[in-house]
């Protein structure tokens, strides 16, 4: 079905309001480190990882893909030193366990700050310096970060300006989950903060970064958006590449929207407008495709994730802004550097990389935006924009059954059997099961086991790297496991349509 709509009812009067304020804020934004002026997107430079290159080769990658800045999760000093002298803007973070003790200390806040930044600046070209990653999506740290997130933030300010740093700006990431409809908010229009952030937290937070001239740093991932709704939301709208075919209009705001990603931003805009803030300026944190999936998931494959990073780098070479925030430049980071193999979670967790762990590009890429993307060479074909409709097993990977660690596998099959219901009892001595009594065998019915059971309540195939999906007819024992729990588990997650244009 195509996603166009019937012409739009007249605007109300508070959305007049918000569409002239945000005209006014595309007049006078400051230029942006990273997507403008000639200069390559950002890079998030994430190093959870076996074996990836040294921080100086990854410059030199970095370098090679064309990257305009970069940003990293800590203050690692290796890496900040590798960065020296590169004139790259640079983007550190204060992780989020410390935040409440920088909240709590404006000493403790000055010790940060001269431990981790002093050093390196200006040799590094630290451009900003964010408090915490994704700080609202736990909630697990609601009463105890929550509250301390501006206040640490603050401090840190304070600290920056009494050394007499002023081309630092203090920020946070959040993610799309922000918004109370999550990361799709249709229409845009409708979009607000969730009620237990938006005043407590989020508007303070607003108030911060406008009177410090700093960013709302977002992760925004049309990825999820697509996989979450991939009946309703075309492939071709998300990867940049919809044209006239597959647009979107606000029926609130008039507004027509040719991509997804561009959604998600307006929504964080009026989100922000609705707090009284509709003029802080927007910077996107982490965006980017997934390069691989679990079978299991879907549209996680090179041929998209080049696609996604090709057209974003070419689009914001020309500062498109949003139908919002026409013409706003904004510092854009993509996800990630590497492929990172030891982060848990389900398979797209571990295939955001540019390169490979060896140093090898994924695909080619010009972050600058200016090689023409007919010049590219022929992409693999996608084989898994559609969902996997046939049986999948979890079993011990490969590499880990050819480099065994009992202590490490044993240890991972003992949690497999502790869950669940009667997880591993076809695997006690005497059991249907129970041969051939070696390790790798018992592990992989275990990790099946475990995984059949408790997958639509959020488990995963991963064992600490340890694990892997299969399609592959695994043995009889993990057959009959598998087609007991059958009836609990749905192996398709949906069926994608195509959308044409209308000849009417």
């Amino acid at each position: 079905m195509a996603v166009s709509m019937a012409a739009p009812p007249l605007l109300t009067l508070p959305f007049l309001l918000l569409l002239l304020l945000s005209a006014t804020f595309s007049c006078h934004v400051a230029l942006a480190h990273g997507a403008s002026g000639g200069h390559g997107l950002g890079v998030n430079y994430g190093r959870v990882a076996d074996d990836i290159p040294s921080p100086r080769r990854s410059v030199e990658l970095l370098r090679a893909a064309g990257a305009g800045s970069v940003k990293i999760y800590d203050a690692n000093p290796a890496v900040l030193r590798a960065l020296a002298g590169t004139r790259w803007p640079v983007s550190i973070m204060v992780p989020n366990e410390v935040i409440p003790d920088l909240a709590a200390s404006a000493a403790a806040a000055d010790r940060w700050v001269a431990d981790n930044l002093v050093p390196y600046y200006p040799a590094t070209r630290v451009k900003f310096l964010l408090v915490g990653n994704e700080v609202l999506s736990d909630q697990s740290i609601a009463t105890s970060v929550w509250p301390r997130l501006v206040p640490a933030m603050d401090n840190i300010h304070r600290s920056l300006r009494r050394r007499g740093i002023s081309s630092v700006k203090i920020g946070t990431t959040l993610a799309m989950d922000a918004l109370a409809d999550g990361a799709f908010p249709r229409p845009p229009s409708a979009a607000a903060f969730r009620a237990d952030i938006a005043g407590s937290v989020v508007r303070p937070l607003l108030h911060f970064l406008n009177g410090t001239n700093s960013y709302y740093f977002v992760d925004a991932y049309p990825y999820f958006v697509w996989a979450g709704n991939n009946l309703t939301v075309p492939l071709d709208y998300a990867l940049f590449q919809g044209g006239s075919c597959t647009r979107y209009v606000d029926p609130a705001t008039g507004l027509t929207y040719t991509n997804l990603l561009d959604e998600m931003l307006d929504a964080v805009v009026i989100a922000m407008a609705k707090l009284g803030y509709g003029n802080v300026k927007l910077a996107i944190a982490e965006t980017g495709w997934p390069n691989g999936c679990d079978y299991d998931q879907i549209g996680g494959n090179v041929h998209n994730a080049a696609i996604y990073n090709r057209n974003l780098a070419a689009r914001m070479r020309k500062n498109p802004g949003t139908p919002l925030r026409p013409g706003a430049k904004m510092p854009v980071f993509v996800f990630s550097l590497y492929n990172e193999d030891l982060k848990p979670g389900p398979g797209t967790e571990r295939h955001w990389g540019l390169y490979y762990a060896n140093g090898t590009a994924v695909y080619d890429i010009d972050l600058t935006g200016r090689r023409p993307l007919s010049s590219y060479p022929p992409l693999p074909a996608p084989e898994n924009n559609t969902p996997y409709k046939g049986p999948i097993w979890c079993v011990l990977s490969a590499d880990a059954s050819k480099m065994l660690n009992e202590t490490e596998v044993g240890n991972a099959l003992s949690y497999a059997c502790g869950q669940g219901n009667g997880t591993c009892d076809a695997i006690q001595p005497g059991r249907k099961c129970y041969l051939p009594n070696t390790t790798v065998a018992h592990a992989s019915y275990a990790f099946n086991s475990y995984w059949q059971q408790l997958r639509k309540t959020g488990a995963t195939c991963y064992f600490n790297n340890l694990a892997e999906q299969t399609i592959k007819d695994p043995s009889k024992c993990l057959q009959s496991i598998s087609h007991f729990f059958s009836s609990m588990t749905e192996f398709s997650i949906g069926t994608v349509v195509s959308v044409r244009c209308s000849t009417d």
